[in-house]
This record gives C-alpha cells, structure tokens and sequence, in this order.
C-alpha cells in the first residue's frame, strides 16, 4: 500500500479542503437544493408545470424517480472513489496527521447519529467562534468517558457557518492506546502540550482544550457541575503568546451518561488508568453497561475573551494568567448553573 502524502501544515488545503471538501448539507432559501450539492429535479422549479401542462403527475414521479437514482449512482461512484484513494494512499494529512477527508466522510457521519438523534445536541452561541483565524475554546470535561470532547467536535464541524474544525488537545493516554491513537490523530486531535497547540493557532485553526483533564472527567456523579481546578493556566499563556481569543464553552448532558458512584483505584492502577468507573449499569451489565445514557445536551459558546491586546512578554505574568484563566473558569461555571436552572429534564 502506498503511503499517504503529508502536506505542510500551513498549505492552505489543509484547511479549505479542496476538491474532496463535502457538500454542505443545506437547503437553499426556497427548501428546493438537495442534500448532495446537485440541481433540483426540472419539475421542481417555477414554471415547469406552466411549460409542461400534458406531462402531469406520471412525469414529475418519473424525473423524482431518474433523480434518486442518479443520487445514489453518485454516491455509489464517490464511494468506490474514496476506498481507491484510501488503498492507493493518494490522500493528504497534515503535519500532526490530520486526515480531512476521512473526518469528513467517515468519522464525522459515523458520530452525527449520536449527536443529533441519541443525545439531541443543542449548540447556542456558534457565532461567537470567529469565522476565520485561529481560537483557542476552553470547556468543561465529565462524563467518565470523554463522549463530550466528540460531540464539541460535531457541534463545531457541523453547526459553524464558516464550516469551521475543531483541533483537540487529547492526553498523554488517548495516543498510547492502540487503535485509538491512529484514530484520533487522523480526527485532527493532538498532544495537549503548548508547543503543539501554539502551532495549531498561528495556522489559524480552532483549538479545543478541556483543563480540567482527569480530574473532571473521573469525577463522583455527586460532584456533577463543578468545575474541578484548571491546572496552572497554561492554555492562557499558549492564546497569549499566539495572541487568539479564548472562547469559554459549557456542556450540560455530558455529566450523567454515566453516572459514576464508585471508583476501583486498584483495578485502576493495574491498567494504568486514571481511574476504573463503577455506574449503576457497569460492570453489572457487561458491554450493555457501556450504553451511555441518552440524556439531552446543551452546548453553548460564550463570549470571547481577546487577548490580543496583551504585550508579547504578558505570556510570562503569572499574576496575568491566574486572573484569566479564573475569569475563563467563572464564565464556564456560571453559564453551567444557568443552563441548568432552564434545563426542564435530564432526558427532555
């Protein structure tokens, strides 16, 4: 098999796409556009009837009927393009392995079921992700599985205007667990350090960060919504130094797909986990207790915080970072209690 081509990072294909760039799933303003980019049907368009009056309803079924089938012929014909890209290696990935097309094609359409039909996401304020140029969107992290950094990911590829992606920050552990480390290199995520995620912003690309890391992803049902602390502030001074704003997101729905009420530290400690979840569904239940709940998200982004304004050596104020970063987590926590005083039902 031919190995894929890796493209320098800044090349601006990495980032629009090319040819190989979906099309966006969208109606135009009359709801007559379809799903795949193509025409509508002739006798769908104003004044067709007028021009056609012998045809009536036999021809407007046939032409329904020709255009589903050049529908999925296309489809088809993409299909089989894409496996032989995929077993030639004529495919592009980026410096930190980003694979666009395949997040696109695959990853993204295997994870929008879960998004938009199982946990219902409601995305607010998308708008305040700037449409071009690099953001660094810091959020809450729980759930006991990180489910919650996916979904940010669909909220972002899929509900942005600009069509904006998102480039996590994933843990030390994520790119040592097989299978799952090529997977989630090729969904664009990359190790949570400073120098990758300068890289990233410069390039212009939105950054996801989740601080509280662990600790707020392995943390007791009982302590669901509170922020646990967010480190020394190190993705104040990585914004600070690429001078991009910081967008404070809040996830609400995450906390209780598994309720977690118990912790097995020493079954932990001989995986080399964080930490060993016991819910009321696992282990009792086998793989059935892996089914995360399908309660309702709520997704919003709040308002940036610029820091462009900053002198270049306001990345080594200690004082500077604590007072930002506190002001990131305040923001996040109050939008968080928010959310849930409006939010009618776990599951509703």
């Amino acid at each position: 098999m031919a190995d894929a081509k890796v493209i320098p990072f800044d090349d601006d294909r990495s980032r629009s796409g090319g040819a190989s760039r979906p099309a966006r799933r969208r109606t135009g303003a009359g709801g007559s556009g379809r799903d795949d980019g193509s025409p509508a049907p002739v006798s769908a368009l104003p004044g067709a009837e007028a021009a056609e009056p012998a045809a009536g309803a036999d021809t407007a079924a046939q032409g329904r009927e020709g255009a589903a089938d050049g529908s999925w012929e296309r489809r088809i014909a993409g299909g089989l393009a894409f496996l032989r890209r995929r077993i030639t290696g004529d495919y592009e990935v980026d410096a930190f392995g980003y694979d666009q097309e395949l997040t696109d094609q695959v990853l993204m359409s295997l994870l929008r079921p879960l998004a938009d039909s199982y946990f219902r996401v409601e995305v607010k304020g998308i708008e305040n992700i700037p449409s071009e140029g690099g953001a660094l969107v810091v959020a809450n992290h729980s759930g006991t599985l990180p489910l919650d950094g996916l979904m940010l990911q669909v909220a972002v590829h899929d509900r942005h205007p600009a069509e904006r992606r998102l480039r996590l920050l994933a843990a030390d552990l994520v790119f040592h667990l097989p299978v799952v480390n090529q997977l989630a290199r090729k969904a664009g995520h990359t190790l949570a350090c400073a120098e990758d995620a300068q890289r990233l912003l410069e390039a212009g690309e939105i950054v996801g960060v989740m601080p509280e890391g662990f600790k707020g992803i392995g943390k007791p049902f009982g302590e669901r919504y509170k922020l646990q602390r967010f480190g020394r502030g190190g993705f104040v001074s990585t914004a600070l130094r690429a001078g991009t704003p910081i967008v404070p997101c809040s996830i609400v729905g995450a906390e209780e797909i598994y309720p977690m009420i118990g912790n097995a530290r020493t079954l932990a400690r001989l995986l080399g986990f964080p930490y060993f979840p016991i819910t009321p569904t696992f282990p009792w239940l086998g793989p059935l207790g892996a089914v995360p709940l399908p309660t309702k998200w709520t997704i919003q982004f709040g308002e940036p915080i610029p820091t462009d304004g900053y002198p270049p050596e306001a990345a080594e104020d200690p004082m500077l970072m604590f007072n930002l970063t506190d002001q990131v987590r305040e923001q996040i926590q109050h939008t968080l209690y928010k959310l849930l005083v409006q939010r009618r039902s776990v599951f509703f």
